[in-house]
C-alpha cells in the first residue's frame, strides 16, 4: 500500500520524518502511519533505528543513509522513488537535516522533481527555544561549534554582535569548554541557558549568566552527559553607549564646521533622527582643537 497522494507521474514521494528525541511518547500518528507504509526507510543509523521499528511493530526494510554515504548512496533512493517506491528519511533523533544527514538526498529528490514531503514532530532546538525564556522571536541556528579552539572561537567572534537569541549544539566532552570560550567572548554576564537530554528522565534546563553556568557545569559532573543544547542571549547595545551612526558623524562634522557644537548636535539630530544627546557628546568628544 502506498503512502504517497496521487500524482499526475508515476514517481514515489521521499517522506521527511522526525523521530523522537527521547521520549518515544513524542512520535506522531502520522509519522507512524508512514513509517509502516512506505516501502524504504532511509535511516542515519540502521541499529538505532531498528529498535525504535521495533518498540512500534514496524517491518519496514531499512537501508543506511549516513554523512559518509549520503553522496554515493543517495542514487539508490532516488532509483526506488523514480521507480513509484515510497521513501522515508529518518535521523536517529528529531528533524533530519537538523544537523543530521539527509540535505544532499533532499537535493537529489528536487533535483529529479520528486515529490518531498515534510512530516513534523520533535526538534531539540525548537523544544529547548520555548522553554528558554530567551526572546524567541528572532533567533539564529549555530549547530555544531568546531572542535578547536581557534576555529570555535572564530565562530562565536563572528556572531558576538548578533542581537538574535544564539543556540548551539554541543557534544557532553565539550561542553565546559564551549561555555568558557562563549564567556570570553561574549562576555562573563551575557545570559545563557543549558538544555540537556530533553524529553528524557534527566532534562535539565538552567539558566544563569555564562559565568555562573560554566561554574555551575563545572561543578557537577553529571551536568556534562547527554544530549546538550546552549542558548545565548542576543547583544543588546549597552544603555549608556549610544551609537552615532556614521552619516550622522559626518552630518555633525559639517555643522560643526560653522556652528558651536550645542547647536550642531540639535540641526543634526532633526536632519538624521539620531539622539540629541548622543550627538552633543560626539561633537564635544570629536570637537576640532582651536586654532
Amino acid at each position: 500500500m502506498s503512502a504517497s497522494t496521487p500524482q499526475s507521474n508515476a514517481f514515489g514521494t521521499l517522506y521527511v520524518v522526525a523521530t523522537p528525541i527521547g521520549n518515544l511518547e513524542d512520535i506522531s500518528a502520522r509519522a507512524l502511519r508512514i513509517l509502516a507504509q512506505v516501502q524504504l526507510i532511509a535511516a542515519e543509523d540502521t541499529r538505532h533505528s531498528t529498535r525504535l521499528l521495533q518498540h512500534f511493530g514496524i517491518r519496514t526494510p531499512l537501508a543506511a543513509c549516513h554523512e559518509h554515504n549520503e553522496r554515493e548512496e543517495g542514487g539508490r533512493f532516488i532509483t526506488r522513488l523514480l521507480a513509484g517506491d515510497d521513501v522515508a528519511l529518518i535521523s536517529d533523533a528529531g528533524t533530519p537535516l537538523i544537523s543530521d544527514p539527509g540535505y544532499h538526498l533532499v537535493r537529489q529528490a528536487r533535483a529529479a522533481k520528486i515529490r518531498v514531503v515534510p512530516v513534523p514532530g520533535a526538534c531539540a532546538l525548537i523544544a529547548a527555544l520555548s522553554a528558554a525564556g530567551l526572546p524567541s522571536d528572532r533567533f539564529v541556528f549555530e549547530g555544531f561549534l568546531p572542535a578547536k579552539k581557534a576555529a570555535r572561537c572564530a565562530r562565536l567572534e563572528a556572531v558576538q554582535y548578533d542581537p538574535r537569541t544564539l543556540i548551539f549544539y554541543e557534544a557532553p566532552h565539550r561542553l565546559l569548554e564551549s561555555i568558557a570560550d562563549m564567556r570570553d567572548v561574549f562576555g562573563a554576564d551575557r545570559p545563557a541557558v543549558l538544555a540537556r537530554e530533553l524529553s528524557k528522565t534527566f532534562e535539565t534546563i538552567h539558566d544563569s549568566p555564562l559565568q555562573e553556568l560554566y561554574d555551575w557545569v563545572a561543578a557537577d559532573a553529571n551536568q556534562q552527559r547527554g544530549e546538550c543544547v546552549l542558548l545565548v542571549a542576543g547583544y543588546q547595545e549597552p544603555v549608556e553607549a549610544v551609537a552615532v551612526t556614521p552619516e550622522a558623524q559626518r552630518v555633525l562634522t559639517l555643522l560643526m564646521a560653522e556652528l558651536p557644537p550645542k547647536r550642531a548636535a540639535a540641526i543634526a539630530a532633526q536632519i538624521t533622527g539620531a539622539r540629541k544627546n548622543a550627538l552633543y557628546q560626539w561633537a564635544l568628544d570629536n570637537k576640532p582643537a582651536e586654532r
